[in-house]
């Protein structure tokens, strides 16, 4: 989950943003998701500004959420057809709705059920079930990562061409 959630959040996402809105939009998003990781939560104390970060970073990671997990269905070919399938049956049933889709696109490229009881130091949470197989081990690690890594340098790659072609479209306007 974690591995799937934080390519989103720390590298597809800024590079989204950075590709649309340039370095502002990069230190933007980077502002909204810090947000979202320290208050993004309604409790008597952050109330309804935690509640605001929150909103802000899933329309923020809206986009970048969904190019990982096309990311993801294009560099697993072999399992493409599970991919879209848990994406579209799994993901809804996250609490967040893009978490809920890089992790279900990582859950079917691994073959594995991500989800159910996870524990966050002393505290028990109980999330949905995502993909179908068998429970993720410690040896899965490694291939998550791998997925991760290429989806983030495909993405990374894309996005610089769509910044480049739109700048030098640009560029040639202003030539006589």
């Amino acid at each position: 989950e974690s591995v799937a959630e934080n390519s989103v959040d720390a590298v597809i996402a800024p590079a989204f943003w950075a590709a649309v809105a340039g370095a502002p939009g990069a230190v933007a998003y980077r502002a909204v998701n810090t947000m979202d990781a320290m208050v993004g939560r309604r409790d008597e104390r952050y109330g309804k500004f935690g509640w605001a970060a929150a909103r802000l970073d899933d329309m923020a990671n809206y986009v970048p959420a969904r190019i990982f997990a096309g990311l993801v269905t294009v560099l697993r070919p072999d399992r493409a057809r599970e991919i879209l399938a848990a994406v579209r049956r799994d993901a809804k049933a996250h609490p967040s709705p893009n978490a809920g889709v890089a992790e279900a696109a990582m859950a079917a490229a691994l073959g594995r059920e991500l989800g159910g009881p996870l524990r966050y130091g002393d505290t028990e949470e109980s999330r949905p079930l995502l993909g179908d197989g068998p429970r993720p081990d410690p040896d899965d690690v490694p291939e998550a990562v791998r997925i991760a890594d290429r989806a983030e340098w495909a993405a990374v790659g894309m996005l610089c061409l769509i910044w480049l072609a739109v700048w030098l479209k640009g560029r040639a306007r202003r030539l006589p």
